[in-house]
């Protein structure tokens, strides 16, 4: 992968890496890869160029406390990411011994975790989203009920692993997306957003896929994605985003 993305870097290629992801685990990902790349980070709530950011859409602290009494009412933990200028922050109030998921995806977040007694006092500042994380029957259960409460408030964003039994809810800013963050790096890149190659796995990406140049579904994808009748790729086990690269923009 790293090869290819260098390789396409060289040929004056400019690369984004567009993820769900917070802003320190990004960082690592373009550290591994190689150099710094424009970010679109937290589904497109932030983004980043040449280092600095460009765009912050935080999420309203009513839309916030909606959606963590929501969470609750379904038993399911919330955690309120937080950092307008790209902290990367995480505040939980503690975790249930069942909770698994989240006490994984907080013991790889450390140092960057704070504790709390109670999530809505900790709000002093509009945080960049609220994420639940679980089994995907109960995350696919709620996303439903989660969207139409939180209707004109907020979006929310679903990513599910099916091989893993995981999924994932990110309740952003109405007006964050991958495809609308794209295309605001493209006007201010002034590439035509016909001369976008976007790679994803994920129901995050669909509206970038399918609104790119040329959108391209990985092959580790949930099946429904794969069924959209987009290009589908190798697996990311089997380098398919190098693949894609090496296809449409290296020979």
């Amino acid at each position: 992968m790293k090869r290819a993305v260098l390789a396409a870097r060289e040929r004056g290629v400019h690369v984004v890496l567009v993820t769900g992801r917070r802003p320190p685990a990004a960082r690592r990902v373009a550290e591994d890869l190689g150099g710094a790349f424009s970010l679109v980070l937290h589904n497109g709530a932030l983004i980043v160029e040449d280092g600095a950011l460009v765009r912050v859409l935080t999420l309203p602290r009513e839309a916030a406390r909606r959606a963590i009494a929501l969470g609750r009412s379904a038993g399911l933990d919330p955690v309120v990411h937080v950092g307008s200028r790209g902290e990367g922050r995480l505040v939980v109030e503690g975790l249930h011994p069942s909770s698994t998921l989240l006490a994984y995806y907080l013991d790889k977040s450390h140092p960057d975790v704070i504790l709390v007694d109670r999530l809505e006092d900790a709000l002093q500042e509009d945080p960049i989203q609220v994420m639940f994380g679980d089994r995907l029957d109960r995350i696919e259960a709620f996303h439903g009920p989660l969207s139409r409460a939180l209707h004109e408030a907020a979006c929310v964003e679903r990513t599910v692993y099916p091989a893993q039994d995981v999924g994932l809810l990110d309740v952003l800013h109405k007006d964050v997306g991958k495809a609308g963050a794209v295309e605001l790096l493209c006007a201010h890149l002034g590439v035509e957003r016909e001369a976008v190659l976007a790679v994803g796995d994920n129901w995050n990406d669909r509206a970038l896929l399918e609104r790119a140049g040329r959108g391209i579904v990985m092959g580790n994808a949930d099946v429904a994605l794969r069924g959209l009748g987009l290009e589908v790729a190798p697996s990311n086990d089997d380098d398919g985003a190098a693949w894609a690269i090496e296809k449409y923009l290296l020979k």
